[in-house]
């Protein structure tokens, strides 16, 4: 009698994980084929409008970040290659390793009155 319970409880948990396995992959399905229709009736909407079929993307434009990095990388190489090498460690250690090479002080922060809470 054991063995059939047994029997019955393994085969009972593999049909049970069959089914759970099949929902998860048909509702999956179901939501990239409605994701699909709307983006195509979108999509057909636009061409009879007379209008251009625009992505939906998050508005980050890959080629424009790399074109910021690229050129911030070169501002900066530029400006490190001009500026004048440092004379002693504590003059490197003081300008961040060269980072902020000709900026001697910080003119932009302001000073704050600290407050102590409970």
């Amino acid at each position: 009698m054991n063995e059939f319970v047994t029997l019955v409880l393994r085969w009972s948990v593999r049909i049970f994980l069959l089914i759970a396995a099949t929902v998860f992959f048909l509702s999956l399905l179901a939501a990239a084929s409605l994701l699909a229709l709307v983006w195509g009736a979108r999509a057909l909407w636009a061409k009879l409008t007379g209008r251009p079929v625009t992505p939906w993307v998050m508005g980050v434009s890959p080629g424009a970040a790399w074109s910021t990095v690229y050129r911030s990388r070169s501002t900066w190489t530029a400006a490190g290659a001009a500026a004048p090498a440092a004379d002693t460690a504590a003059d490197s250690l003081r300008h961040r390793g060269g980072i902020l090479r000709g900026n001697d002080d910080v003119v932009d922060v302001q000073p704050r009155e600290i407050r102590n809470t409970p």
